[in-house]
């Protein structure tokens, strides 16, 4: 580069989402320790918290059959009710946490319950 002079690239919330997801599923193994051949994967952002989640999970059943995500597992709740699972992308210990889909209901329905007023 020439002196005085710096490149710079600006982008809006859809090209960093773009960017976040394709750089995940690119680094889909080292991430999750899992292919991500014959995985489905969904991805939530936060973006007035600064959060986000990566969810991976088997793409077919036994008999070859599409596994979508649970249509009544709402991502974003998910998103704001488990913890971090890690610190650290770039750490090189594990950085995810498994979460069966029941387990995420359950999570999901007792934080709602917590967080819903007492109707007597």
């Amino acid at each position: 580069m020439k002196d005085n002079v710096c490149r710079i690239i600006k982008v809006d919330k859809e090209a960093l989402f773009e960017f976040i997801y394709e750089e995940l599923i690119a680094r889909h193994e080292d991430m999750l320790d899992v292919s991500a051949v014959g995985c489905m994967n969904s991805i939530a952002i936060d973006w007035e918290n600064g959060t986000f989640i990566f969810i991976a999970h088997k793409d077919e059943d036994v008999d070859g059959n599409i596994v979508p995500f649970p249509k009544d597992i709402d991502i974003n709740k998910v998103l704001a009710n488990i913890p971090a699972t890690t610190t650290s992308l770039l750490s090189p210990e594990k950085k995810y946490k498994d979460y069966n889909f029941d387990e995420l209901r359950d999570l999901i329905n007792e934080k709602n319950c917590r967080n819903e007023p007492d109707s007597h």
